[in-house]
């Protein structure tokens, strides 16, 4: 990357940012021949939203991210709004022409963005060369109008059936399952309604605890709204009521990756951390750090799990480790660190406290013991205990934490400004608690080789 970006003072460090311009959804994540493919909303010309273009990044660990030139530029069909991508591994859509399979990106052309101003449309655009050019289809559009601003078309390949299928959003909480057998022609499967949420579907199908003979589907919307059920290739059958598989305040339009291989076998997932502020930089909005979603059976039932990946571990530096360390008032816990990054571990026993908790750079995440919660920038997160014991993991990058659970049945994602403090870090309690075990993790930044 160039020396000039990726140092100034409010650039996360290990999520990812354009250099310069207005990012949000992630789109078309993809991986293909060792790559990592990270598909963007992206305004290469401003720090507003507008203009809407595919940015596009590669990496070959989800941790280092190479910026390469914008993928998808605004047509007369409009402006190009939140899709997916796929590797065309049969060469269904006829596109490969060599050696290399096409990977075919799935889009909206946002019709109202441009002059004369037109409906929604879902268009597609391929590449044979590992993602380096594209080029549009011919026929695009590929589907018409179908009501609102339908938009951000989700597509899978599904086995069973021999067909593409397409997640769409319609509007409110309406969406819409379309079927296709060479990603240019596609029909009306089914209606998919999920309270809650609204646009950037994901679905896809996920083994319970890890069982690959005990499936089910999970319909995803951008509020991080989902539910669980069964889908039989046409229709889906909710089991669930509307969950949420976000606590904080800025996940939103998350997607997952196509094409990961069986050998890896995780389902990876990106969102884009919506609202933060970076004031006086080249770019604006940055990327969550990834996470691998898996379906766990829990005391409340079945549900989403989220845990950042492990490749994280790339960027470990040095570690602190606390044992049976007392916390109590007056006898806070400051880590010798002027770092601002974080991986961060904790298990505490809140002994005789009330509260206790962190205060990172300024912002108090606070755990309220009768209530069961933390309390973050004004948002709470209820987070149960092992008995006396509370768990948890805190990522912390320049403007941003997220919180997890070591079960991934609770995670959070927060944007922040730092206070204009010294301190990066301090641990507390208003009466007799303990860290049983605390693990700080120095990150080093994915920007610097």
């Amino acid at each position: 990357m160039a020396c000039e970006y990726y140092g100034e003072l409010h650039r996360p460090q290990f999520h990812f940012t354009p250099r310069t311009g207005w990012t949000n959804d992630p789109n078309g994540l993809v991986f293909y021949q060792g790559q990592y493919h990270l598909f963007f909303q992206h305004n290469p010309v401003s720090v507003k939203w507008g203009n809407m273009t595919w940015g596009h990044a590669v990496s070959g660990d989800l941790v280092h991210w190479q910026e390469v030139e914008d993928a998808i530029h605004p047509d007369e069909l409009g402006t190009i709004f939140s899709g997916s991508a796929v590797v065309d591994q049969n060469n269904t859509a006829g596109f490969a022409t060599g050696a290399e399979k096409a990977i075919v990106a799935i889009y909206t052309s946002a019709g109202s963005c441009v002059k004369p101003a037109r409906p929604f449309t879902q268009s597609i655009a391929y590449s044979t060369d590992r993602g380096q050019t594209w080029q549009k289809y011919a026929g695009n559009p590929v589907l018409g109008h179908i009501r609102a601003e339908n938009r951000d078309p989700k597509v899978f390949w599904h086995e069973p059936t021999g067909r593409w299928v397409m997640a769409l959003y319609l509007d409110a909480n309406d969406y819409v399952l379309l079927g296709s057998k060479d990603l240019k022609s596609w029909q009306k499967l089914s209606d998919v309604q999920i309270p809650g949420t609204g646009e950037c579907p994901d679905f896809f199908e996920l083994p319970v605890d890890g069982d690959p003979a005990d499936t089910r589907w999970v319909f995803w919307g951008a509020a991080s709204a989902y539910q669980i059920g069964r889908f039989d290739g046409v229709t889906f059958t909710p089991e669930t009521e509307s969950l949420r598989a976000e606590s904080g305040a800025n996940g939103y339009a998350a997607q997952t990756y196509s094409d990961i291989p069986a050998s890896d076998g995780r389902r990876i997932q990106i969102s884009w951390m919506a609202g933060g502020r970076y004031p006086a930089m080249p770019f604006n909005q940055q990327m969550s750090f990834p996470v691998e979603l898996t379906l766990r059976r829990l005391p409340e039932g079945l549900r989403l799990c989220r845990r950042p990946v492990g490749e994280l571990a790339l960027l470990h530096g040095r570690a602190d480790v606390w044992r049976d360390s007392a916390l109590a008032p007056g006898r806070n816990l400051v880590p010798d660190s002027r770092h601002d990054l974080f991986d961060i571990h904790a298990t505490l026993d809140v002994g005789s406290a009330k509260f206790l908790g962190v205060i990172v750079r300024g912002n108090d995440l606070r755990y309220d013991v009768a209530a069961g919660k933390f309390t973050y920038l004004g948002r709470d997160i209820p987070v149960a205990r092992e008995g006396a014991l509370l768990r948890f993991q805190l990522l912390v990058d320049r403007t941003s934490l997220e919180l997890f659970t070591p079960d991934g049945a609770v995670s959070a994602s927060f944007c922040f400004l730092p206070e204009a403090c010294d301190v990066p870090l301090e641990f507390y309690a208003d009466g007799e608690a303990k860290l049983v075990e605390l693990t700080v993790h120095e990150l080093a930044s994915a920007w610097r080789t």
